[in-house]
């Protein structure tokens, strides 16, 4: 027997359908990273020491560089 849930997905087109199931993919993932993942601060401060050398802007880029994207 279909669920409700069931019944309305296979009234869908295909294409829908398959929207759907990504939806549901995400909050899936979203759910599961929330609980896992908390943001860490240990960075923080980490390129002080160059604050007298390089503009906020010059420091973005070349933490890009450092890092290497």
């Amino acid at each position: 027997m279909q669920t409700t849930l069931e019944k309305k997905l296979n009234q869908l087109p295909l294409e829908l359908q398959n929207e759907v199931e990504d939806f549901v993919s995400f909050l899936i993932t979203k759910k599961t990273h929330g609980k896992q993942k908390k943001l860490r601060l240990s960075w923080a401060g980490g390129l002080e020491k160059f604050h007298n050398q390089f503009t906020s802007l010059e420091l973005q880029k070349k933490s890009l560089e450092w890092w290497g994207k």
